[in-house]
């Protein structure tokens, strides 16, 4: 495997640790941060101080705040920031970027408005020359957890299988083992799906409900999942791999999720702005896709109660007990209906 020079466009604990893994294969990694005081404090003290100041970064990686300076020579560029802020970033990285380079999104969300998923608004947004360039790394991988080097696995999708390789070569260790698939739809679609199951969760951990009650959710979760991504082109398996089921798991179990969290302090009688605020400038990507995958699923006739009700308690101040009421009193079906 050649060393890669990568630039990774986004300075928050996820982009952090994919940077770390970079450079500690030998990769020359730079972080694009969007403040100057940002870069500055990680190459003055070896760590992410605002978002995971607990850990070493590795030898190898500095960070900038210049964006043409990231991207100079750069032939993997990794797309980190939270999907609200993906497209201006593409639209301004996009004549920085050279035609060989390949292009990794790590970012899960559908953005608002358009419905877009990452790959679309990406394709939209990056010359043609690199559609075919184009990769998405999803799967169970909680940053804290890769920067102490605790066993993680994910799934690279790409059309492309030389792409997909490289992408695989570049991050895998002992620690994060890669695997790959041609799905970018599934992918894509139940890395930012996900993230409203575990509010939801959230919500039902907060209001007491048990064991019982995260099993029955994160199960009709995944139906939920499995039926809106079959409907805009994913295949149903890949949602029952890791970046589905095994992400699912995860954010909706794991204290590390952010979007969990939102959930348990909603269950409070914390509003969304306060939640909001409480996550220190963390972003939890369910919030926007609750409002995208809600108006998504009434365009397209789908039947999808959980996000239904987790929208309503976000952007309609329904009662959280109450959404609950509705969830377990709908008409009675067979299970695979």
């Amino acid at each position: 495997m050649s060393p890669h020079v990568a630039a990774v466009l986004g300075s928050g604990s996820f982009g952090t640790a994919l940077a770390s893994i970079l450079a500690k294969n030998g990769h020359t990694t730079r972080i694009w941060c969007r403040s100057e005081e940002h870069a500055a404090g990680i190459n003055a003290t070896g760590r992410n101080p605002r978002y995971v100041s607990e850990y070493d970064l590795p030898a190898g990686l500095s960070a900038t705040s210049d964006l043409a300076a990231a991207l100079d020579g750069a032939d993997l560029v990794l797309f980190v920031a939270p999907s609200h802020a993906t497209r201006d970033l593409a639209r301004r990285a996009a004549p920085l970027l050279g035609p060989e380079c390949i292009v990794l999104c790590a970012t899960k969300g559908i953005e608002g408005g358009s419905g877009d998923t990452m790959d679309e608004v990406l394709r939209e947004e990056l010359p043609a020359a690199l559609h075919s360039r184009l990769a998405f790394l999803s799967g169970p991988s909680f940053a804290r957890e890769m920067l102490q080097e605790h066993p993680t696995a994910v799934v690279i999708a790409a059309e492309d299988d030389d792409v997909a390789t490289v992408v695989q070569e570049a991050f895998a260790t002992r620690f994060f083992r890669t695997y790959t698939t041609h799905d970018v739809k599934g992918v894509e679609l139940a890395g930012a799906i996900k993230n409203i199951m575990a509010i939801a969760a959230g919500l039902a951990d907060g209001l007491g409900f048990g064991a019982n009650a995260r099993a029955a959710l994160i199960t009709r979760g995944l139906a939920e999942m499995s039926r809106f991504g079959a409907a805009r082109g994913g295949e149903p398996l890949t949602f029952m791999g890791l970046a589905g089921m095994g992400d699912l798991v995860l954010t909706c179990t794991g204290d590390l999720s952010r979007n969990r969290t939102v959930g348990k302090r909603l269950a409070t009688g914390m509003t969304l702005d306060e939640v909001t605020e409480s996550l220190g400038g963390q972003v939890a990507e369910g919030v926007r896709t609750t409002a995208s995958t809600h108006a998504l699923a009434k365009t397209m006739g789908l039947d999808m109660p959980i996000v239904a009700a987790v929208h309503a308690i976000l952007y309609e101040d329904a009662d959280p007990r109450a959404m609950v009421g509705q969830l377990m009193g709908r008409p009675l079906k067979r299970e695979r209906d």
